[in-house]
């Protein structure tokens, strides 16, 4: 018997007047994985009034997701999209460099796709 992994990690630090949160997304996403990570978010940015919070998520193991998950993630998307300076999506698939594109349309900040590690958090620091 295989056992597929799925879900999100999630790490949040503040660093100086910004917010830094690193999401690790591997296999395919589930309503259940969002159901789970979308109330510590909430709760992690519940206090942000001004677009300062910068966001590296890994995708490198990532499959997709199933298709309530999709809608789980746009939701959260348009929920949180003014607080978000910066997102950097480091992955190694073209979907996601696609994904990237299409998310600027619901941020108020800035999307980019990256697939080397440094280069997208060089430009986080920015």
């Amino acid at each position: 018997m295989t056992i597929k992994k799925h879900g999100l990690s999630i790490g949040i630090e503040r660093v100086g007047s910004d917010i830094f949160v690193s999401l690790k997304a591997v296999g395919k996403l589930t309503h259940e994985d969002y159901e789970v990570i979308t109330p510590i978010l909430d709760s992690a940015l519940a206090e942000v009034t001004m677009p300062n919070v910068k966001v590296l998520i890994d995708g490198t193991e990532m499959e997709g997701w199933e298709l309530r998950a999709a809608w789980d993630d746009l939701k959260l998307g348009l929920k949180h999209g003014k607080e978000f300076e910066k997102i950097a999506i480091y992955g190694n698939k073209h979907w996601q460099e696609i994904t990237a594109k299409i998310g600027v349309w619901f941020m108020s900040g800035e999307v980019k796709y990256f697939d080397d590690y440094e280069s997208a958090l060089n430009w986080l620091k920015l």
